[in-house]
């Protein structure tokens, strides 16, 4: 960082966060050519191959951010200490969803071949969720075509697909979340009045993202 030059402004900063709320978001209408024999990883196949891409391109932004910024006044903090946990979070759940697909392939006995992953799948993805999925007679006729195409008994079929669906709705509500939360940060820096962004003791004066982040890891350790 050269001596002149000036830190980012408020709207610079927000933008920062916002572009990164977009990026998140994105993920979740990104789709993913799935042959019918892997039909029940439709759900999961879109976030996971766009996912990883996303991860390198916020990392991307952060180590530029750190390393042109050297964030020091109370907004520059406040938008580090979003972006990182933005960052973190979406990574810790493509990790997840990577360790559900992967127990997906083991159960019907196939390679997990899946979209060339950026982060390592980690942590403990057992099952737990009550989760029901009630088929109408429609969906049910559908399933039984597509569990002839991937070569599976239909029950063993709607096993999978319930676990695909349970997969993509876990990834679906931290991406949300992720989103949200960035765009409510972005909203907190560039309307503070004052150079004093909240980064006091109490809870309240974290980013929004940290405080969903908190909350999330009391509800699920």
């Amino acid at each position: 960082m050269t001596a002149d030059r000036p830190t980012l402004t408020r709207p610079e900063l927000a933008d920062l966060l916002t572009d990164a709320a977009q990026c998140v978001s994105g993920i979740l209408t990104a789709a993913y050519p799935t042959a019918a024999s892997r039909s029940y990883l439709h759900p999961v196949l879109g976030a996971l191959s766009a996912g990883p891409q996303v991860v390198g391109k916020l990392n991307e932004r952060l180590e530029w951010f750190v390393a042109a910024e050297h964030p020091a006044t109370p907004a520059g903090l406040f938008t580090l200490a979003s972006y990182a946990s933005a960052l973190g979070w979406l990574t810790e759940s493509l990790a997840e969803l990577t360790t559900s697909v992967e127990r997906i392939c083991t159960h019907v006995g196939i390679p997990a071949e899946l979209p060339t992953p950026v982060v390592a799948a980690t942590g403990d993805a057992e099952g737990g969720d009550d989760f029901d999925f009630a088929f109408s007679a429609l969906e049910m006729a559908a399933i039984r075509t597509a569990a002839e195409a991937a070569g599976l008994p239909q029950d063993d079929y709607v096993t999978v697909l319930s676990e695909s669906l349970v997969a993509a709705s876990r990834i679906t509500d931290a991406l949300m979340e992720i989103s949200s939360g960035l765009r409510e940060d972005a909203a907190y820096v560039v309307d503070e009045a004052t150079d004093h962004v909240g980064l006091g003791d109490g809870p309240n004066s974290l980013p929004t993202l940290i405080r969903s982040l908190l909350t999330h890891l009391e509800t699920t350790g």
